[in-house]
């Protein structure tokens, strides 16, 4: 089996949430502790989205096919999303096991075990979260974006952890242990929420951040000596591939082949400015009135 880059990213996460997952369930049967039993769930959720960003970015890698002319991109955005809820759940895990451990009080032992997994847990973590959202970042892949911010999420609340096994076991104060638990709770919520609001967008075809759509229009106002104008600019996001569309306006006097390499010149800039674009150009003749064609053109990439 050959991987890329992607899937190789996606499973050194499987690898590394796997052997977080046994330690921190040791942990927490050893020690009795609530917020290491939610961080073992915690865990089990970042196993199941590893497994789907590395399912979603072998996918997302296929070229189109006869079913698929646009490519499998999407597939990166469905893993988004489900990654999202499925740290819901585990949120919600969380914050039950915590109440319970309200209501019945449970006297922690051995935290020293507790204190030194979750120090080896926040090193790996750091570690393989860097390494995901470096990758994230070259390839443009949500899934692995997803799964970098989740890991670094985790190294958040572990250290949240970590400091509260530290101050229970010199204080003796077991209650902070069920307080600590919901507190990582709410923050992997905070995190479900902007994957899932980020991720669903690419499902519903939002267009290009605004700073890249002004990189486009700017890139195509640089060429503006050889076009009357243009508008219907469109812009959408599929995995990490980007899909443009416009209808340039051009002078009657330009002949097909003429108005093909321009598009093409125009083509290459574009994908010059952002990563993984895929351009679509509609050409229209000029009316003949070029002074009224190109304040119409303005007005309509204004509103655009």
């Amino acid at each position: 089996m050959k991987f890329t880059k992607k899937s190789k990213a996606a499973a050194i996460s499987i690898v590394s949430n796997t052997s977080l997952i046994l330690l921190k369930l040791v942990a927490g049967i050893i020690t009795g502790s609530v917020s290491l039993l939610a961080e073992a769930i915690h865990s089990v959720m970042d196993l199941a989205a590893a497994i789907v960003a590395f399912i979603s970015v072998r996918i997302a890698d296929r070229p189109s096919d006869a079913q698929h002319h646009f490519g499998h991109g999407k597939a990166e955005n469905i893993s988004g999303v489900v990654e999202g809820l499925l740290i819901f759940v585990a949120a919600g895990i969380i914050i039950k096991e915590a109440i319970d451990r309200f209501v019945e009080g449970t006297a922690l032992e051995l935290l020293e075990v507790g204190i030194g997994i979750m120090v080896v847990s926040i090193i790996v973590n750091i570690v393989v979260s860097r390494y995901l959202l470096r990758v994230s970042r070259t390839t443009e892949s949500l899934a692995l974006e997803a799964d970098a911010r989740h890991l670094t999420t985790d190294v958040t609340t572990m250290f949240g952890v970590l400091i509260a096994l530290i101050i229970v076991r010199i204080t003796g104060f077991n209650l902070l242990d069920p307080v600590i638990a919901i507190i990582v709770a709410l923050i992997i919520i905070k995190a479900a929420y902007d994957i899932t609001k980020k991720s669903f967008g690419g499902l519903m075809d939002a267009s290009l951040p605004e700073e890249e759509e002004n990189a486009l229009r700017e890139c195509i106002a640089e060429h503006k000596s050889q076009i009357i104008g243009y508008h219907k600019l469109r812009t959408r996001k599929s995995g990490s591939q980007r899909y443009i569309d416009l209808h340039l306006v051009m002078p009657q006097s330009i002949n097909v082949s003429e108005a093909h390499d321009f598009c093409d010149h125009l083509e290459r800039d574009l994908e010059q400015v952002l990563n993984q674009v895929n351009v679509t150009i509609h050409i229209e003749p000029c009316s003949g009135e070029c002074l009224e064609c190109s304040i119409t053109c303005e007005t309509s990439t204004k509103s655009s």
